[in-house]
């Protein structure tokens, strides 16, 4: 019989849904490692055991240790994201030197988990990605960039981070800005909110984004994304053992599309019928390039972006946490946690000594 471990943080549901699905489809159940064991040094996976990674997120305490802070944040505060990410390189090293077999691959989900890292790795694997700039350190510099390369349009995102936390859709013509964005400022502090909200002043805009820059900014292009009906659309891939296998179009009307922060799903069929079967085929062969980056990893999450128009395609990210797409079902009629399930009772194993780059770049 299979043992499996789940590093996670016990109730959420990325976990239940795991433990019920594997459970489902035959395998024992699985043991659920609290994060906070993990990081705390109290427990780890016993060796010869399966382990599924699941997200660190959404706990203060287990984000504090990440942190290796005296104090939990404040519910919500972006802070230490780069500390955090730290905190998770060491935790994934501690997992992988006990002699169990991680599912997902300490450094497949450092590099996802770091947005400049993953870019540069898809980009030369001739993955369609937007355009980046590098090195921006700030406001100053930041807009300085952007009049070297003629982009009058930008995403800023956080490097660590996730959920469009701290990300800005940023557009400018001349000293004129409108920034999208989730971020609540509070007296100099920065929180991750659930409404969007703009920015047009250089002052509010600028205190955003130097208050994010000291633990790594990611800029992006601002590609435009093709519409249906009234919004523009956006689709979560998830790619289980390198086969695209679930699919939801997020609809927006405004330029971030994560669902949590009050957008829809939308119609998946008229997005593939808009794009039509060939465009379609295209675009999940790059997602299963973008899997294919990451070998060791059971599953990884991209978001695919379709340019007005529906005749070509980019990456906008890839994930390693983006699995929870509750009532998606594949063609089987399984769910993203019953599809991975499936592939490992059928022997499914992260392929540790391949590497990224021999294994994306074909």
């Amino acid at each position: 019989m299979v043992e499996l471990t789940v590093v996670g943080n016990p109730g959420h549901r990325r976990v239940r849904f795991f433990t019920a699905a594997a459970v489902a489809a035959g395998l024992a159940t699985p043991t659920v490692l609290p994060w906070r064991d993990v990081l705390t040094g109290a427990a780890a996976p016993p060796a010869g055991t399966l382990v599924r990674i699941d997200s660190p997120g959404e706990d203060a305490e287990v984000d504090r240790l990440l942190r290796g802070a005296h104090e939990p944040a404040r519910h919500g505060e972006i802070v230490g994201l780069a500390a955090g990410h730290a905190g998770l390189r060491r935790a994934l090293t501690r997992l992988a030197s006990g002699g169990a077999t991680l599912l997902n691959q300490p450094a497949d989900v450092a590099t996802l988990c770091d947005k400049r890292r993953c870019h540069a790795l898809l980009a030369a694997a001739g993955v369609p990605v937007p355009a980046a700039l590098p090195g921006v350190t700030g406001y100053a510099g930041l807009r300085a960039a952007m009049r070297r390369a003629g982009w009058t349009r930008v995403f800023v995102k956080p490097a660590h981070g996730s959920s469009a936390s701290g990300v800005l859709a940023l557009a400018t013509h001349g000293s004129r800005v409108v920034a999208t964005t989730s971020v609540e400022r509070d007296g100099g502090r920065l929180f991750n909110s659930l409404r969007v909200r703009r920015y047009t002043t250089e002052t509010e805009v600028a205190a955003i984004v130097d208050r994010l820059a000291p633990d790594g900014l990611h800029v992006e292009r601002w590609l435009p994304k093709a519409g249906l009906a009234d919004r523009v659309v956006d689709v979560r891939v998830v790619v289980v053992a390198g086969r695209p296998t679930h699919a939801v179009v997020r609809a927006a009307r405004v330029p971030i599309t994560n669902l949590h922060l009050g957008n829809a799903r939308g119609d998946l069929a008229a997005a593939r019928a808009a794009v039509g079967p060939t465009g379609w085929a295209a675009a999940m062969a790059t997602c299963e390039r973008v899997a294919a980056c990451f070998p060791g990893t059971l599953h990884v999450a991209v978001d695919l972006m379709f340019l007005p128009g529906w005749t070509r395609h980019a990456v906008a990210e890839a994930n390693a946490f983006g699995d929870l797409l509750p009532g998606v079902l594949d063609e089987d009629g399984r769910d993203s946690y019953a599809a991975q399930a499936h592939v490992i009772l059928a022997g499914w194993r992260p392929a540790v000594g391949a590497t990224r780059e021999a294994a994306c770049v074909t």
